[in-house]
């Protein structure tokens, strides 16, 4: 099947599905973009910032690497992750692979709240099938083993892990299953040197320690390995919240023609002016962040890419604030490269708590105030490898781990962080919110 137009639809009520537009393949195949429908721009929101309720064809952004594809604002977030295509690759082996076609064979339970449909009149996603549960944990990870293996699966394995359905960006190997009603992200073991799922499970609580508000976790014994499980935060019961990758938003809220800054400092200023004001809900969560920033440098998690990090937009149809979402994809990379994929401050990506302070005004904070969290999440850091023994994580992993995390280079930060050095300075003032109609 080619798909060539394929219309967008808003799930926050999946018992009412909304029309809000058409998407078209442009830019050489390389793009998707989107017309909002009559009836949303009567009655509808602005899906992100550079997609304001006008009449007209939005486009994706003008220039696109050779090997890039990316659709207009927020829809690029219902795309599938990485992981994502590569199932859809082997399981669907759709005859041309563009973007619409990842789009539409991603499925029914994509991140945030939109839905792709080949129908304008009525919501008519891929074929919808029931969630995996629990008790097919097994046999999940069994067929995300042969897909990395490129050996044939069955029809039934195709049918449950069809879609390759994960909310969160990443290649590692992942589905999505039922547990009591509620939606789960699980992620396998994949033949890494140490085990990951309960590495990212102690990283995860560990955080949780540090102030940061994470996205719950939990771990299961499967056959040979461990398997994590992390609830969806994209999902209450029934209802889908609308949400964006940090790079949706920081694209959408960048001036045309201007390069990004994909970074904290950036993600930051937008909490700050477009979150939610309700008793400096707004203020919280860009504290958070920096707090985030400095737990991810300094447990080497240098894997902290654009769409690691995740904003909420609450009742957007009234003023479309955004809120941080709780933090996941947390643990160390064991890699000890020096810098993070995310911009830290004025050096960059540098993976240093110097570059950390040397932005803290972007987060509303005085100086004094962000070494005081620095200090913070220094203590609660110090405890990790105390922290991992209790969850369970191996000796022999955490000699690993300790390799990079109490490696000469991020203990000496820890032990050498002066908080006297670093005078307050005057916090910016916010902005309104661009969301409104």
């Amino acid at each position: 099947m080619r798909l060539d137009d394929l219309y967008l639809w808003y799930l926050a009520d999946t018992g009412t599905p909304r029309y809000v537009g058409a998407l078209k393949l442009v830019a050489a195949g390389k793009g998707v973009s989107l017309h909002y429908g009559r009836e949303w721009l009567d009655n509808g929101f602005a899906l992100s910032e550079d997609l304001p309720l006008v009449d007209r064809e939005h486009l994706p952004p003008g220039r696109l690497m050779a090997d890039a594809q990316r659709a207009v604002g927020a829809v690029d977030d219902a795309r599938p992750d990485r992981w994502g295509e590569k199932v859809i690759r082997f399981v669907d082996k759709p005859r041309r692979l563009s973007l619409m076609e990842y789009l539409y064979y991603a499925g029914d339970d994509r991140f945030g709240a939109l839905g792709v449909s080949t129908s304008s009149s009525i919501y008519s996603p891929r074929e919808i099938s029931l969630l995996p549960r629990l008790d097919d944990a097994q046999q999940l990870s069994e067929v995300v083993a042969k897909i990395e293996a490129s050996e044939p699966i069955s029809t039934l394995e195709a049918r449950i892990i069809a879609g390759g359905g994960s909310p969160l960006g990443g290649a590692k190997p992942k589905a999505l299953i039922d547990i009591d009603g509620e939606q789960w992200v699980i992620k396998f073991f994949n033949n890494e040197p140490v085990d990951t799922p309960l590495i990212e499970h102690a990283t995860m609580t560990l955080a949780e320690r540090a102030g940061i508000m994470v996205a719950k976790t939990q771990v299961i014994h499967l056959a040979g390995a461990n398997a994590l499980l992390i609830r969806r935060f994209d999902r209450e019961r029934n209802r889908r919240i609308h949400s964006l990758s940090a790079g949706t938003a920081i694209r959408a809220a960048t001036a045309s023609g201007a390069e990004p800054e994909m970074g904290y400092p950036e993600l930051a200023r937008i909490l700050r002016r477009v979150g939610i004001t309700k008793d400096d809900i707004n203020q919280r969560d860009a504290r958070e962040l920096f707090r985030r920033m400095v737990f991810n440098i300094l447990v080497d998690n240098t894997d902290d890419h654009e769409k690691n990090h995740s904003l909420l937009v609450m009742n957007p149809s009234e003023n479309g604030r955004l809120k941080l979402a709780p933090t996941y994809d947390v643990l160390p990379t064991n890699s000890g490269q020096g810098y993070q994929e995310f911009i830290c401050g004025a050096q960059g990506r540098e993976s240093t708590l110097e570059n950390a302070m040397s932005q803290c005004d972007a987060f509303g904070l005085l100086s004094a105030e962000a070494a005081a969290e620095v200090v913070a999440v220094i203590e609660v850091v110090n405890t990790w490898q105390e922290h991992f023994a209790q969850t369970g994580v191996t000796e022999r992993d955490i000699e690993s781990l300790a390799e990079f995390i109490d490696g000469e280079e991020l203990l000496a930060q820890r032990t050498g962080f002066d908080p006297t050095r670093f005078q307050s300075a005057p916090a910016k003032r916010t902005r309104t919110s661009p969301f409104r109609r």
